[in-house]
């Protein structure tokens, strides 16, 4: 039997998410249901907070928490100094990044994910629940008043439009109800524009360019797939991903125990254990391309139960 601890011993931190499990046996995978489509699958894109093709640039932008990359190698004007992450000028890393890119794109696209909800071309002032959602007139705009996202943890936003994305000046998009940052996207046909001060939530993923004005907020992604990002803003950081889920722990006739989690890929993923909750020692660590990882972990003749946490680092 394996036993999860109650969310007061989980600890989610500010730059990692801890999970904690009693081992005595396995668990079969479970989850909770999620409302709207399946989350849109960014590969090796994930660990960018900003990707371009042609140039990134700031004119005193704040700290970028995430990767930044180009490719192919183009004008990286963001001071290393302001990204709390790592920079890829050109290169395989970038440059695969890319496709993913643009699989991720044609992934939200109308093709892939036809019948969108007409909800107007104006999201101010509305309060939507999960879903695919379909510009009528091409583009969105968050100008007049807010626009609030209702949902669960796991539920999932697409928002698709042929041309442009404007956010106007202190607009805000709101997460109610347990929603997620790491599930809202939005789908560019042309370029993005975030307005000065705004605070604006999701995955950017434009075919052009996207621009972040003074002061304004990012808890996202902005992935350009053939221009330019300017980041002028005070803050962007990646959205946290989904803790990881202990979804098999087995104790074999020998010595071993087999730990496996689902767990979102592209993101450093650290394994611990613990006899008693205060001393913890490394399992192992990876780097998973896939959404579930498998440990071995040698267990002393005679020990019946141990702890085991796991943690991802979205950023340093």
């Amino acid at each position: 039997m394996i036993r999860f601890l109650p969310p007061s011993l989980k600890n989610y931190g500010l730059n990692f998410l801890t999970v904690l499990a009693l081992v005595a046996g396995s668990l079969a995978p479970g989850g909770a249901l999620a409302a709207g489509p399946a989350a849109i699958d960014l590969q090796s894109a994930a660990p960018f907070t900003v990707l371009a093709t042609s140039t990134t640039t700031t004119t005193g932008g704040g700290i970028i928490n995430g990767d930044v990359g180009l490719s192919p190698v183009g004008s990286q004007g963001i001071p290393p100094g302001q990204i709390n992450g790592t920079i890829y000028n050109g290169g395989p890393i970038a440059a695969q990044a890319q496709l993913d890119l643009n699989s991720a794109i044609i992934a939200a696209s109308p093709a892939q994910l036809p019948g969108g909800i007409n909800a107007g071309a104006e999201l101010g002032g509305l309060t939507l629940p999960a879903g695919v959602y379909a510009s009528p007139s091409g583009a969105y705009a968050i100008t007049s008043v807010d626009l609030t996202l209702h949902g669960g943890p796991n539920d999932v936003w697409v928002f698709q439009m042929a041309s442009s994305l404007t956010v106007g000046v202190g607009r805000q998009v709101l997460l109610t109800g347990g929603a997620q940052a790491r599930n809202v996207f939005w789908q560019v046909g042309s370029s993005a524009t975030l307005g000065t001060s705004c605070a604006f939530v999701g995955t950017v993923m434009a075919y052009a360019s996207i621009t972040m004005n003074a002061s304004s907020t990012l808890n996202g992604r902005a992935l350009a797939q053939n221009g330019a990002v300017t980041y002028n803003g005070s803050g962007g950081t990646l959205p946290l991903p989904a803790a990881p889920l202990f979804t098999q722990i087995i104790r074999t006739h020998g010595t071993n125990a087999t730990v496996t989690l689902q767990t979102s890929p592209y993101f450093p993923l650290t394994l611990q254990t613990s006899p008693d909750l205060r001393t913890w020692s490394s399992v192992a660590t990876n780097y998973p391309v896939t959404g579930l990882s498998a440990f071995t972990n040698p267990v002393p003749a005679g020990v019946t139960a141990r702890f085991y946490r796991a943690f991802l680092t979205p950023y340093p």
